[in-house]
């Protein structure tokens, strides 16, 4: 009897040190205006015409009303870049990658066999300010997560504009929460059981249970829609009241679910009000 009681405490202390892992930072009042929006997952993209990630989708985005999701990358010279993989080879066609680049280099590629540039962060930036929001997903390589987030805060030091920050990289989000504590940010996260992206075990166990929540201290939680019954963001949502937010909705019914769920939609190739 005395050593199932003890067990019992063993594992009470342990599930309270699981959910003390999870902290987020509920309240914050910029939260409530990001809410009133949809976002357009790398712009509103309309492929092959329209690609991922480049000004015509950000400014279709604009034009119907909608926020925009982007990806932000740290060129060789220090200029700050929009694309999603750190590689060209998927959307220009270069085998080569953007952090080895300076602006010069990459005003060379054009996305997808369209005419489209690789959008600087500044290029989206000035387009956006006063209109919709961003949701600016901070893209890190190499160890190069203080650089990468430091140079986007300063950035956005002199935005007028409203956005939110997030990234799988929770290294990312203590820079943000030491630099800019201010900023929304929140942790990207999915079940990285089902797709390992190369990450070792304990990696994969961390990230997808969200157990540096507590040295990130999140605003929201990006989670992958069809992964959000995951115990620990489920969890996080519910106790700590941490914002979800779901990424990628590709249908109207995942839409009105979503949203139903009181998450924030990042969504994709379909037109979510019709």
């Amino acid at each position: 009897m005395k050593t199932t009681l003890i067990l019992l405490l063993i594992l009470l202390a342990l599930f309270c040190a699981y959910l003390l892992l999870l902290a987020a930072r509920p309240g914050k009042k910029a939260m409530e205006e990001l809410k009133r929006f949809r976002y357009a997952h790398r712009g509103y993209h309309d492929k092959p015409q329209v690609p991922e990630n480049s000004m015509a989708a950000f400014r279709r985005a604009v034009q119907h009303g909608w926020g925009a999701e982007l990806d932000v990358h740290l060129l060789k010279d220090g200029t700050l870049a929009v694309m999603h993989d750190s590689s060209l080879l998927r959307t220009a066609g270069a085998d080569v990658e953007i952090e080895d680049l300076t602006r010069e280099e990459l005003a060379n590629y054009r996305l997808e066999g369209t005419q489209e540039h690789v959008p600087l962060f500044d290029e989206v930036l000035a387009l956006f300010e006063g209109k919709t929001p961003l949701i600016i997903e901070l893209k890190t390589a190499r160890g190069n997560h203080f650089a990468l987030s430091k140079a986007v805060c300063k950035r956005l030091d002199s935005y007028r504009g409203r956005f939110c920050i997030e990234s799988f990289d929770p290294f990312a989000l203590m820079d943000v929460r030491k630099l800019r504590p201010d900023f929304c940010r929140g942790q990207l996260s999915m079940n990285f059981e089902k797709d390992r992206a190369g990450l070792p075990f304990y990696k994969r166990f961390i990230v997808t249970n969200l157990l540096l929540n507590f040295l990130t201290r999140p605003d929201f939680i990006a989670y992958k829609f069809e992964d959000r019954h995951k115990l620990s963001p489920r969890l996080c949502e519910t106790l700590w009241h941490a914002q979800p937010v779901r990424w990628t909705i590709r249908t109207k019914q995942d839409l009105d679910t979503c949203e139903c769920e009181g998450a924030i939609p990042i969504f994709e190739q379909f037109d979510p009000v019709t």
